[in-house]
C-alpha cells in the first residue's frame, strides 16, 4: 500500500517550497501561526474541491461556445475560487492579529496558506495512482507539482498578498488594491490551468514555466519592495484597538 507515500511526497513540494521562502524572511513569524494557517490551507481545499464541481456543473452548461465556457470556468470556477479561499484563511487567522506588523508578514501567509492548499491538493492528485502504483510514478508526479501547482499556488497567492499589504498600508486605496490582488492572481491562476490542460505540444511546456519564472520574478521583486516596512496600527484597518 503506498498510502504513507501519497502523503509523505504529497506534502513534500509545500515543505520545501516552505522553507524556502522562511528563508528569505528576515524576522520570522511564531511557529504555531504558520502552523495553523498551513494546516487550514489544507483544509479549504475541501469546500473548494465542493464549490468547484458545482461550478463547473453550471458553467459548462451555459448555451455558449465551448471556448468560452471553459474559459469562464478555469477562472471563476478554480482560479479565482481557489484564490479567495486562500485569502479567507489567512483574513480569518492573522489579519486581525498583533503578530502582524511587517507588510511582508502579508506576503509570507498568503504564501503559507497557497503551500497548505497545494499539499492537500497534491495529496489527493497521488492518491489517484492508485495504491499499488509503482514508487517511480509517485515520485515523478511529486516532482512535477514541485515545479508546477505548487509552486504556481505559493506565487499567485504571494502576488495577492503584495497587494493585500498594500491595500493595508494606504487604506483609502484599499478596495483597489485588493481587486487587483485577487484579479491578477486569479488571471494568472487561470492562464497557467489553461496552458497545461489545453495547450498542446511544447507550448504545453514553455507557455507555464516562462509564466511562473516571470511570476517569480515578481513575487522577488515585491517581497523585497515590502521587507522594510511596517503597520501603523493606529490606523491599521484590521486592528481592534
Amino acid at each position: 500500500m503506498n498510502y504513507p507515500l501519497f502523503l509523505f511526497f504529497g506534502l513534500a513540494p509545500s515543505i520545501l517550497w516552505l522553507l524556502f521562502y522562511l528563508h528569505k524572511d528576515s524576522h520570522p513569524e511564531p511557529k504555531r501561526i504558520l502552523g495553523k494557517i498551513f494546516l487550514w490551507g489544507m483544509l479549504i481545499t475541501i469546500p473548494a474541491i465542493a464549490i468547484e464541481l458545482s461550478a463547473k456543473s453550471f458553467i459548462l452548461n451555459i448555451p455558449i461556445q465551448d471556448e468560452f465556457r471553459i474559459i469562464l470556468y478555469f477562472f471563476f470556477g478554480v482560479a479565482l475560487v481557489e484564490e479567495w479561499l486562500k485569502y479567507i484563511v489567512v483574513r480569518a487567522f492573522i489579519l486581525y492579529k498583533p503578530q502582524l506588523n511587517e507588510a511582508v508578514d502579508v506576503m509570507i501567509y498568503m504564501i503559507v496558506s497557497g503551500l497548505g492548499f497545494a499539499a492537500l491538493e497534491n495529496i489527493f492528485l497521488l492518491s489517484g495512482l492508485g495504491p499499488f502504483s509503482p514508487v517511480s510514478n509517485i515520485v515523478a508526479l511529486s516532482a512535477v507539482r514541485l515545479v508546477g501547482a505548487t509552486l504556481l499556488h505559493a506565487l499567485a497567492s504571494g502576488l495577492f498578498g503584495y497587494f493585500l499589504a498594500r491595500s493595508l498600508l494606504e487604506p483609502q486605496k484599499r478596495f483597489k488594491y485588493f481587486a487587483i490582488g485577487l484579479l491578477t492572481s486569479s488571471l494568472l491562476h487561470a492562464l497557467f490551468n489553461f496552458a497545461i490542460l489545453e495547450l498542446e505540444g511544447t507550448a504545453r511546456i514553455l507557455f507555464p514555466l516562462a509564466l511562473l519564472a516571470g511570476l517569480a520574478v515578481i513575487v522577488s521583486f515585491f517581497f523585497e519592495k515590502l521587507k522594510k516596512l511596517t503597520f501603523n496600527r493606529r490606523w491599521h484597518p484590521f486592528s481592534k484597538s
